[in-house]
């Protein structure tokens, strides 16, 4: 069995530095056995990715963009704990879209964070998870998403 960081690799994604906090909080916090990722923005090295699904956005750029946030969450618990090896499992996520009243597709937006956790982290990156509406998000991102993580 491959290592996520291998996976990562076949993916060809390269994890980028992690995110700063932009108020006050602390981008990670591990108790006992858990780790608690603060959430993570879609943003690049290049911007932000910015917009509101179903009014000036798409489902798959919205796709892209929460996919970008599960780069983000993964960078994140690599600061965290190294060796990625260590999760153990995605024990929950928290996806939040930049939506338009009328837009539905929420779980399909969030499913770009998602479907990642399984391609990196096989069985284990199965998890619970929330995907909710928001009429705006921080910065004008288009996508947030937090985690909860098992580590050894």
């Amino acid at each position: 069995m491959s290592t996520p960081e291998a996976r990562l690799d076949a993916l060809g994604i390269v994890l980028p530095a992690p995110m700063k906090p932009v108020a006050t909080y602390v981008p990670f916090v591990i108790t006992g056995n858990l780790l608690y990722v603060s959430g993570q923005v879609s943003a690049t090295a290049e911007g932000r990715i910015l917009g509101r699904l179903g009014e000036d956005m798409e489902l798959s750029a919205g796709q892209h963009a929460a996919r970008i946030c599960g780069i983000n969450l993964i960078a994140q618990c690599k600061a965290a704990v190294g060796d990625l090896s260590r999760i153990k499992r995605v024990v929950k996520l928290g996806g939040f879209v930049n939506a338009a009243p009328a837009f539905i597709d929420i779980p399909q937006v969030v499913n770009g964070c998602s479907d990642l956790m399984v391609e990196v982290f096989g069985e284990a990156g199965k998890h619970a998870r929330s995907a909710v509406a928001c009429p705006t998000l921080p910065l004008g991102v288009a996508v947030e998403v937090d985690g909860v993580f098992e580590i050894a």
